[in-house]
């Protein structure tokens, strides 16, 4: 018996000791905005809370930050005896104290800066480094107050002084909290910053039934977004912490570094349009209703006005701030095909400023908006858009223009009606320049098709689950926003629907497309920023989007940056997407007179099917034409000439593709850059690309292609004419009729590298064309 007894001592303490958890740990010490939640705290959030997030499991954080505590506070607790005793070498202690040590009239937690402060945070440090661990000291981080004149104010007094000057002192790491904090207020502005706190209206959350304004707590966008910042300084000090960040799917970029967009809430209060007069017989025009509705519930404090099951048919509807419209299942809002019903009026079009119709769903300047619920907004674009017979069958087509309308000239364009046709018949029409007017055009009226969802200057935008189909021109198009969430929203409209897009996201800043499905005339999911002269003046790039999950049946690209992108495009991060059909999968397109620059595009894990185009294209020759040409029709050539760089001369740089598969595409990857402005900087990692065509690739810089298997039916699997710094590595050509593998031409070519590649099955490996010079450096 004793035997036993001790055999089961002994192994009870084996597997004692085997769950020991010897992973480095970070301690987090400090007050409420690190601080961990309880669930009814909600939505207050601690980075504290966040942090662990952007970490691997091979580190653990415990946090004991607490509401309320100051440096003196936090020791006489007993909680920094908690925290050292628990110490271990190598483990590290982040300490960010001064919010509630400056409060001298509560003796339980008064700490003045020169003294007591310094002293705890001393001690805080010598006893972290006599137990072998790693501190490092972190500024208070700023509460949001502006003065009158909308100028920042620092509430902190000398405290973020006293630890600079401390860490400077004792050699410790400083995260300075403190001064990132008030840039990204800053950045946010007045009204923006509200956000990264708690700023609600009453009846959104149990805690807060009363409304909240809280300017020193965070949300769970602002704690999300202070904790990349304390990661970014952890990066730049060279912290060995930094070694434990999860990497995220994008090459080189890691969780932290991604963008955060915050989302609206409402409050439940609801508005029923039924009892604003609506009726849903599919005939009574609802349009003073459903706005009726939208005005109330936004004067009211904001709420969810309730589109119930039933055919609504309405004009436009104007949205207002604070408002979720929430169609029921069952509920089909039927925009109406008559004109009249949208008035003419001032704002943009294809990047320009234009008189257009107004749009179906319309916003301006609004803060907080939303359309949710499981029912389909329906357009009416059959009654606005010219088609052209190249689309149509040959009954389709008569059944067309025995329904009325117009056919152009060469028969080749049925247009709706005669101010649709005059419409096409005009140069620039609805262009504002040169002194035009709003109702110089109302003559054309007909042919100014106006965008299904057009939200303007808007801030936390939320899209969810709904259909938006049959749209007059593009289906979504925010303008000047930020913060947009669309989540299972579908797009749908005809193949021949011209402009026909899914959604553009122009001059907008943090975004999310998720799990979202596009199948439409023109581009799927695009990407723009303002037009030529118009576009640089305005200067505001789409920059911080996330893209996730989509589907893209049918469009002209299935993800698509420009040609409008004269105000730039940053920091695009687009990742599990698949696209069926699209006449191009990647596409990214702009041409001379655009200018703006394109930079920082992530892209992982894309699988695409039956490609008609190109799989991946660059293109600075856009003409403005269908990307696959009708049978029957030819693509010109462009001619290829040096032209003076100028503002006017665009730039696309630093792509980062990975796990990118293809079956079947008429091109693998075609890169044409300008001879004054070559594309620059594209890596492609790990793709299998099964086309008929394989790469060609003109002026190009830095071109870097990494185990990329090409099964191209040409004789020629890759082409390069004056490139430089061009690296294929790995490059596999298996299944192929290749009796070449990589032609070069031109005169400016420099650095073309075939490394890593079994060159045994090609016919002849490399053939260098005419004019190619000496300077060229060729290795296998």
């Amino acid at each position: 018996m004793k035997k036993v007894l001790l055999f089961t001592f002994t192994l009870l303490t084996i597997f004692s000791f085997k769950l020991e958890d010897t992973r480095t740990t970070i301690f987090l010490c400090g007050d409420s905005t690190m601080a961990d939640k309880a669930a009814n705290a909600a939505p207050e959030t601690g980075w504290g809370m966040v942090l662990p997030e952007f970490f691997t499991d091979e580190i653990k954080i415990e946090n004991h930050a607490v509401n309320g505590r100051s440096t003196k506070s936090f020791i006489n607790e007993g909680r920094w005896k908690t925290v050292i005793d628990k110490v271990k070498k190598g483990d590290w202690v982040l300490i960010q104290f001064g919010h509630n040590d400056q409060k001298v009239n509560d003796t339980t937690r008064s700490a003045p800066s020169q003294t007591l402060y310094k002293q705890n945070l001393t001690r805080f440090v010598n006893e972290t480094r006599a137990k072998g661990g790693n501190p490092v000291l972190i500024t208070p981080v700023m509460r949001r107050k502006f003065d009158e004149a909308g100028k920042f104010v620092d509430q902190h007094q000398d405290y973020p002084d006293v630890v600079k000057a401390l860490a400077k002192e004792l050699k410790v790491p400083m995260i300075d909290l403190h001064q990132k904090s008030q840039k990204v207020i800053e950045q946010h502005g007045v009204a923006g910053s509200k956000k990264l706190f708690l700023h609600y209206p009453k009846n959104v959350y149990a805690r807060y039934k009363e409304g909240a304004s809280d300017d020193t707590h965070f949300s769970r966008y602002g704690a999300e977004v202070m904790a990349s910042l304390v990661c970014e300084d952890m990066a730049s000090l060279g912290l060995p912490l930094k070694s434990f960040f999860k990497k995220s799917v994008y090459p080189t970029k890691f969780i932290y570094e991604l963008p955060k967009v915050s989302t609206p809430v409402f409050k439940k209060d609801t508005f029923n349009i039924i009892n604003f007069g609506a009726i849903a017989d599919g005939q009574t025009l609802n349009t003073k209703a459903i706005n009726k509705a939208i005005v109330t519930c936004s004067e009211a404090g904001g709420g969810t006005v309730i589109v119930p099951s039933g055919v609504w048919l309405t004009g436009s509807i104007v949205m207002k701030s604070n408002v979720n419209l929430h169609l029921r299942k069952g509920a089909l809002i039927q925009f109406s095909n008559r004109f009249e019903d949208f008035d003419l009026i001032r704002t943009t079009y294809e990047g320009l400023t234009a008189a257009r119709c107004q749009a179906p769903v319309y916003g301006i300047d609004l803060e907080n908006v939303a359309i949710t619920g499981f029912g389909v907004l329906d357009g009416a674009g059959d009654a606005w858009r010219p088609v052209k017979r190249s689309k149509m069958t040959q009954g389709a087509w008569e059944k067309l223009i025995a329904s009325g309308g117009l056919l152009s000239p060469d028969k080749n364009n049925w247009y709706p009606t005669q101010k649709s046709y005059l419409g096409s018949t005009v140069q620039l029409p609805g262009v504002l320049k040169d002194g035009k007017e709003v109702k110089d055009f109302e003559y054309i009226k007909d042919f100014l098709r106006p965008n299904m969802l057009s939200l303007t200057r808007c801030s936390n935008v939320l899209l969810e689950g709904i259909t938006f189909q049959n749209s007059p021109a593009w289906c979504l198009h925010p303008l000047l926003c930020d913060n947009i969430t669309l989540k299972g929203v579908k797009a749908k409209n005809p193949w021949y629907a011209q402009n026909g897009d899914g959604i553009d996201l122009e001059s907008c800043k943090n975004a999310l497309i998720e799990d979202c499905t596009f199948d439409v005339g023109d581009d799927g999911i695009c990407i723009k920023s303002g037009r030529d002269e118009e576009g640089r003046k305005r200067g505001v790039p789409t920059e911080n989007v996330l893209i996730n999950n989509c589907f893209v049946y049918h469009a002209h690209g299935g993800f698509v940056i420009g040609s409008e992108m004269s105000g730039g495009v940053k920091n695009m991060f687009v990742n599990n997407c698949t696209f069926m059909g699209t006449d191009i999968g990647l596409r990214f397109k702009s041409a001379r007179g655009r200018g703006g620059v394109v930079e920082n595009i992530y892209i992982s894990d894309i699988g695409m099917t039956n490609i008609p185009g190109e799989a991946i294209l660059f293109d600075m020759y856009y003409a403005a034409k269908d990307p696959v040409p009708v049978y029957g029709e030819k693509t010109d050539i462009p001619e290829i000439k040096f032209e003076p760089v100028g503002a006017g001369t665009p730039l696309f740089k630093d792509f980062y593709m990975k796990n990118i598969v293809c079956r079947g595409a008429e091109k693998a990857l075609f890169i044409r850059g300008l001879p004054e402005m070559p594309i620059k900087n594209v890596w492609l990692e790990d793709a299998i690309l099964e086309s008929d065509k394989g790469m060609i690739c003109t002026e190009a810089e830095n071109i870097n292609l990494k185990n990329v298997s090409i099964l191209s039916k040409d004789a020629t699997t890759i082409q390069i004419q004056n490139g430089q710094q061009i690296t294929l590595d790995n490059i596999q050509y298996k299944g192929a009729s290749t009796d070449l593998l990589l032609k070069i031409t031109g005169e400016r070519n420099k650095s073309v590298r075939l490394v890593n590649t079994d060159t045994k099955q090609a016919k002849k490996d490399v053939e260098l064309g005419e004019k190619v010079p000496s300077s060229v450096l060729l290795k296998k």
